[in-house]
C-alpha cells in the first residue's frame, strides 16, 4: 500500500510544502465540512441512479458523519497504510452496491467544487491559487485511490462470474458424460463380446486367415472407445480422493522415470530438479495422474531437441508447488480459454478430457492450477496445500 501511495504522491507532486498547507487549511474548512456534506447528499439525491441506494434519513445521518470524517482526514493525513485502506474501501463499496464508476467522479467533482468555493472566501488570490492546487493534488490521488479498487473488485467479481459458470457448466457435462458412457458402455461390451466368440472361431477353423484382420481391426477400435469411456467417466465420476503423506519430489520422479523412453522418443530431453524431499497430504495416485498429463502435453509441445523441466518446490504458506515448463511455442490466445474445458483438444486423435481431468483432480486437492505461456514455451503451475 505504502509503495503505491509514494508513487501517486510523486506522480501528481504532492509533497510536504502542499501537505503542510493542508494541514494548515483544516481548522478553517472544517467549520463549513457540515454545508459540503449537506450539498453532497443533496446532490446524491437529485440523482435517481445514486438515490436509489438511500434507504432514509438514519443512513443519510451516518453516511453525512462518514464523508465529515473523510474530509478531515483528507486534510489531516497521516498519508500511511490507514489513509489508504480508507479510501479502498469506498472503491469497493461501490461494486458492491453496483453503482457505475462515473459516479465517483461526479461525486468527487461536487466535493472539489465546494472546496474551492470555500478557500476562495478563505484566501486572498495567489495563496487561493496555491492552496486550491494543493487540494486538487489530494483530491486527484483520493480518487486513484477509489477507482483502482474499483476496477480490481469488479475484475475479481467478473472472474468469480466467470468461475461459478464454469463450475455450472462442467457440473452439467459430467451428468451429460455420465449418462452418455452408461448407455455406449453396455452395446459396447456386447460388441467385444461378439468379436471375441468370432475371433476364436476363425482362429481354430481353415478360414482364410486374412478374415482376421478386419476382426482385429474392430477389436482395435473398440479397445480405444473402451479406453475414451474410462476417461470419460474419470471426468464425470471422479473416484474419491484417498489423501495420506507423500513425498511429492518422489512421485514426480516416478513420472520422469516413466516418460523418459517417450522423451527420449521425441528427441526431447526431460529433467526433475534436484530437490529434498518435499511431504504433503495427497493423493499419490491422482496426483501422478495430475503431473504425468502435464508432463506428456510438454513432451508433445516440446521441439524436437527441446527440453520439459519438472520442479517440485515448497512447502511455503502451506502450499506445495509443482511446475511443468517446456520449451515450445507456447498455447494460442484464441486456445488458452479453453484449455480445461471437457471435450476440447487442438491434437487430432485427442479426447479432450486430459486437461479437463487434471483441472478436476487439482480442485479435489483444494489446490489451483495457473498457467503462464508466451513464444518461448509454457509453464504450469499446479499448487496443492501441504496439509489437508
Amino acid at each position: 500500500m505504502s509503495e503505491l501511495l509514494d508513487e501517486l504522491f510523486e506522480y501528481v507532486g504532492l509533497g510536504a510544502d502542499d501537505e503542510r498547507l493542508l494541514r494548515e487549511l483544516h481548522p478553517k474548512l472544517a467549520p463549513s465540512f457540515p454545508a459540503i456534506a449537506d450539498r453532497f447528499y443533496a446532490a446524491v439525491s437529485a440523482n435517481p441512479q445514486t438515490s436509489a441506494i438511500l434507504t432514509g434519513p438514519a443512513q443519510v445521518e451516518r453516511l453525512r458523519r462518514t464523508l465529515v470524517d473523510w474530509m478531515s482526514t483528507g486534510l489531516l493525513g497521516p498519508y500511511d497504510d490507514r489513509f489508504y485502506e480508507k479510501r479502498s474501501r469506498i472503491g469497493r463499496r461501490h461494486v458492491q452496491i453496483g453503482l457505475a464508476q462515473h459516479y465517483m467522479f461526479t461525486a468527487m467533482n461536487v466535493v472539489r467544487a465546494a472546496y474551492h468555493d470555500a478557500i476562495a472566501g478563505l484566501y486572498d488570490g495567489a495563496a487561493a491559487h496555491v492552496v486550491s492546487r494543493a487540494v486538487d493534488k489530494l483530491l486527484d490521488i483520493e480518487l486513484a485511490i477509489m477507482l483502482r479498487h474499483y476496477q480490481v473488485d469488479s475484475e475479481e467479481r467478473m472472474l468469480e462470474r466467470e468461475r461459478r459458470s464454469q463450475i455450472d457448466r462442467i457440473a452439467a457435462m459430467r451428468t451429460f458424460t455420465a449418462g452418455l458412457a452408461h448407455e455406449v458402455r453396455n452395446p459396447l461390451n456386447a460388441a467385444r463380446l461378439q468379436l471375441e466368440l468370432l475371433d476364436r472361431r476363425l482362429r481354430r477353423g481353415p478360414h482364410d486367415r486374412k478374415l482376421l484382420e478386419p476382426s482385429e481391426l474392430a477389436n482395435h477400435e473398440i479397445e480405444r472407445l473402451t479406453r475414451l469411456l474410462d476417461d470419460f467417466l474419470a471426468f464425470a465420476r471422479p473416484p474419491e480422493l484417498h489423501a495420506s503423506e507423500h513425498d511429492i519430489v518422489a512421485i514426480a520422479r516416478h513420472v520422469v522415470e516413466l516418460e523418459h523412453p517417450l522423451a527420449a522418443g521425441r528427441g526431447v530431453e526431460l529433467t526433475l530438479a534436484d530437490h529434498a524431499p518435499v511431504i504433503a497430504r495427497v493423493d499419490s495416485s491422482k496426483l501422478h495422474q495430475v503431473i504425468q498429463n502435464l508432463v506428456r502435453n510438454g513432451l508433445e509441445a516440446a521441439p524436437t531437441g527441446g527440453h520439459v523441466a519438472v520442479a517440485v518446490d515448497g512447502p511455503a504458506e502451506n502450499a506445495v508447488h509443482i511446475r511443468v515448463s517446456d520449451d515450445g511455442p507456447g498455447i494460442a490466445a484464441d486456445v488458452l480459454p479453453h484449455i480445461y474445458e471437457p471435450f476440447f483438444s487442438t491434437k487430432d486423435c485427442g479426447t479432450g478430457m486430459g486437461m479437463a481431468i487434471v483441472h478436476s483432480l487439482i480442485g479435489m486437492h483444494g489446490g489451483s492450477i495457473a498457467v503462464a505461456t508466451g513464444p518461448r514455451g509454457t509453464t504450469f503451475d499446479v499448487s496443492v496445500p501441504a496439509r489437508g
